[in-house]
């Protein structure tokens, strides 16, 4: 490397410390809102969706009706259309409510309101052997097992047996997509309203 090219390599690098550093300096950050309080508060959200799960039960089927109503209008806009915006909604309420992961094939309903994909090791159909007598994950100690607060908000809904179907491993070609919308299509397919092809 020539004494010229290290030179410009240098100034370059000089230049994006300085641009990073401007960029974190210029950064919206609220006031007394940490990035570790932030993730408290998510948590505290997926502990208040597990408490409240039979009301969250209830939501659920009406919003589920709803949308198989609406099957008519995602089928002339195009359930391939209609993903992007839908997903980036999903994400944003599931991710406050639940801390969804968008797996692509959501089982709150059957696992008291508590995505099983909290869990460090992805479990989908129960704890590990690895709980802490205390109830807690053997990963991350400080948290509470996710298939225990499962349980604890399975017992507060109506299906209350639900959680004790087993579920099919995670598919990951279904990551990052609508699991609204896939249950819709699916639920409009059994009463014989197929998606259009392509759509």
């Amino acid at each position: 490397m020539s004494g010229n090219e290290a030179q410009t390599t240098t100034r370059t690098v000089a230049q994006a410390t300085l641009v990073r550093r401007a960029r974190d300096k210029l950064a919206y950050k609220p006031a007394d809102v940490s990035p570790q309080r932030r993730l408290q508060r998510r948590y505290t959200m997926r502990l208040w969706s597990v408490r409240h799960a039979r009301f969250l039960e209830w939501v659920y089927a009406r919003f589920a009706d709803l949308f198989l109503a609406l099957h008519p209008v995602w089928n002339a806009i195009g359930y391939v259309r209609a993903e992007r915006p839908v997903k980036f909604i999903e994400r944003q309420v599931k991710g406050l409510m639940f801390d969804c992961r968008m797996c692509g094939q959501c089982v709150l309903s059957a696992t008291g309101m508590s995505c099983p994909m909290n869990c460090p090791k992805q479990l989908r159909n129960g704890p590990c052997g690895g709980v802490r007598a205390n109830g807690h994950c053997e990963v991350e100690p400080d948290m509470p097992c996710v298939w225990v607060k499962a349980w604890e908000g399975a017992q507060t809904m109506r299906a209350t047996d639900a959680i004790l179907a087993v579920q099919k491993p995670v598919d990951q070609s279904l990551r990052e997509t609508s699991a609204w919308l896939r249950v819709t299509a699916l639920a409009a397919g059994e009463r014989g309203d197929r998606p259009e092809s392509g759509a």
